[in-house]
């Protein structure tokens, strides 16, 4: 339930490849609208698995038999990182309910860290098509936890995660806690992640390189 957009070899790994590029992430909004492009790629990808009916749309010379989505998602993002994938997610499912969490890391002076949620809003999840949103996939904590948030909110039908880079230790961990079902759609996978849970070689911090420097919660 793992799918690796790069493997594709699309237009998606030359984006992947300009957030990682150090010479290129100065320019913030070139690193946010890269982002919202995976986002529109994944949207696109996560639909042709989404149910479908047919309804009667009018013309003006007639009728036609048109396949629409059945059922409108969910799109949910942590704050502040996953705003651009988000938005680009957003510019495809245009007619979807949105969810926004706020997740990060609290470090400790020994280097160790907590996963902090202070804000959540979202719809009844109940029967919905879910898809969370996430620039990196590290350790797994703050989308597991996420996720159990979300939990309490409904039950969703389905759940789909999509995020730019993943680590292979996250998404086992995903998977570990939150059962195999749920499919994560990835811009690329790294293997490394460093003591203090950064992926290698990654690209850095998401929502610095998007937004600016932040000091440390």
């Amino acid at each position: 339930m793992i799918i690796n957009l790069s493997q594709h070899h699309s237009l998606l790994s030359n984006w992947v490849a300009e957030l990682r590029d150090i010479n290129i992430q100065g320019d913030r909004m070139r690193f946010r609208r890269n982002l919202e492009r995976i986002g529109e790629i994944a949207a696109y990808e996560i639909s042709k698995e989404l149910p479908w009916k047919t309804v009667e749309v009018p013309t003006p010379l007639g009728s036609h038999e048109s396949k629409v989505l059945e059922q409108q998602p969910v799109l949910a993002t942590i704050l502040r990182a996953g705003l651009p994938l988000h938005n680009g997610m957003l510019n495809y499912f245009d007619k979807a309910d949105n969810a926004f969490i706020s997740a990060y890391r609290k470090h400790h002076r020994d280097g160790s860290f907590d996963i902090s949620l202070e804000y959540m809003s979202s719809p009844s999840l109940d029967g919905r098509i879910l898809i969370i949103s996430d620039p990196m996939l590290a350790t797994g904590a703050s989308l597991v936890k996420t996720v159990e948030y979300l939990k309490n909110e409904g039950s969703p039908k389905v759940i789909h995660i999509v995020v730019a880079i993943a680590c292979t230790v996250g998404i086992e961990y995903v998977h570990r806690e939150c059962g195999e079902d749920v499919k994560i759609w990835c811009g690329d996978i790294d293997d490394e992640l460093t003591a203090k849970g950064y992926i290698v070689p990654g690209l850095g911090d998401a929502g610095d390189l998007a937004f600016g420097n932040k000091t440390q919660a």
